[in-house]
């Protein structure tokens, strides 16, 4: 599935959860983002990282509720938790407070605008979880060609970084030399920017090689229609989505929002004509695409909606502290969010390896037949082959070998023939010394 169509989904939820302080519909937020996460995410290295926004989003969460102890509160209430020792401060400073009381309207003031951040960061570690990074940036405009390169070089070259530094402060530690502290620090800063250097210019010298960089001639109006449409556009983008992540302001945030869009997708479309690249396997836009983006964009609507028919609902008051309640209607909208869930393709799992298969039954006895074993020879003996004992004539009863059957006897090829085991020479001799009527055929 495409990768734009999980940020358009995350993108939805995190404009509703900007619409509401609600904590039961932010952590119904959260839920659903999770969920989706839990069952359509995969083994990539970038899917593990919702697990690093949701600890950002609980260390947000702390500083904000941090800040609203020691640095005070704009909701001065009446229900007085305990009282702080105060920091006397300048005239000059005023509005501005280190200390004193602590009020329970302040800190859940603090509780739900601190859980509305952290939602937001949640749903885009959700994105960031589910779409894949360098598929995104494959499917970026023709315009945006560089900046993607640029992007994806440097999200290459941070691993290596990484590498580098764990590598030399290891050997630092193996010579016993301190791999901390500010001298540890640039004396390891210098070989791994050294060895950035010479990656970098590898790379460049590749990259020319390989023809990145080259554009094609376009006229001077149309490269100037391009830029205006292009910053315009964003322009309006930016002045649109402040619309609709305000408390007020929704009425012209949308077709703002609309606007800027047409006219940015306009303006990219004419700079890709600049571009001379041709793309390998393009991610198609196809119908689960369009599910995933939509779900995202009707929980959007409707929170937006509900916000304007039932604003007491979605934003509980703090003086007088109440006890907020969970609206049915906007509830259901954010259910839609798990539409993802079941219209998204299930995501490759490793199949584990098939078991040998085991059987009770003794193995078969390999086919018998007789070999001929070389008996050692012994002091003043030629060494001749020894015919493993056969089906021939066995002793009998009183030590005596009995009679070979008729049908072994006068079979040559047979193992129980006299000249069966006899080599080649010593059948001529046996012949040369018979008589006239046994040497005869």
């Amino acid at each position: 599935m495409h990768a734009g169509a999980w940020w358009l989904w995350a993108l939805g939820l995190a404009t509703a959860a900007s619409r509401t302080t609600n904590p039961l519909l932010l952590g119904l937020l959260i839920a659903v983002a999770g969920y989706v996460v839990a069952v359509r995410r995969t083994d990539a290295p970038w899917a593990r990282s919702y697990t690093a926004f949701l600890k950002l989003g609980l260390v947000v969460l702390a500083i904000r509720l941090f800040f609203a102890v020691f640095f005070g509160s704009p909701i001065s209430g009446t229900r007085v938790l305990f009282t702080l020792p105060e920091v006397p401060l300048p005239h000059w400073a005023q509005g501005v407070r280190i200390g004193g009381r602590v009020s329970a309207e302040g800190l859940v003031f603090a509780l739900y605008d601190g859980l509305r951040l952290a939602t937001l960061l949640i749903c885009v570690g959700a994105a960031n979880a589910l779409a894949s990074p360098a598929r995104l940036l494959k499917s970026l405009p023709g315009a945006l060609y560089e900046a993607g390169v640029a992007v994806v070089v440097a999200m290459t070259f941070a691993p290596h970084l990484v590498a580098d530094v764990q590598r030399l402060r290891s050997a630092r530690r193996l010579r016993g030399r301190p791999d901390r502290g500010v001298k540890a620090l640039l004396q390891v800063g210098l070989p791994v920017l050294e060895g950035a250097l010479e990656r970098s210019v590898a790379l460049a010298a590749a990259m020319d090689a390989r023809g990145y960089g080259r554009t094609a001639q376009v006229p001077p109006a149309v490269a100037r229609t391009t830029t205006a449409l292009t910053l315009g556009g964003l322009l309006g983008v930016c002045c649109g989505t402040y619309g609709l992540l305000a408390a007020e302001g929704a009425g012209y945030g949308l077709p703002l929002l609309l606007a800027g869009l047409a006219a940015a997708l306009g303006g990219l479309w004419l700079g890709g004509r600049r571009s001379v690249r041709s793309r390998y396997r393009p991610d198609r836009w196809g119908v689960r695409a369009w599910l995933v983006a939509g779900s995202g964009a009707a929980v959007a609507a409707l929170m937006i909606r509900a916000a304007s028919y039932a604003p007491g609902a979605l934003q509980p008051s703090v003086v007088p502290l109440t006890a907020p309640t969970l609206p049915l209607w906007p509830a259901a909208g954010v259910l839609l969010g798990l539409l993802p869930a079941f219209a998204a393709p299930a995501p490759p799992r490793p199949t584990p390896p098939e078991p040998l298969p085991t059987s009770n039954a003794p193995a078969a006895p390999a086919p018998g037949r007789d070999r001929q074993r070389p008996a050692s020879p012994g002091p003043g003996r030629s060494a001749r082959p020894v015919a493993e004992p056969g089906p021939g004539p066995q002793p009998g009863p009183g030590g005596t070998a009995a009679e070979p059957r008729a049908d072994t006897a006068a079979d040559p090829l047979s193992d129980n023939h006299p000249t069966a085991h006899t080599p080649p020479g010593a059948q001529g001799d046996a012949r040369a010394g018979a008589g006239a009527e046994e040497a005869s055929p």
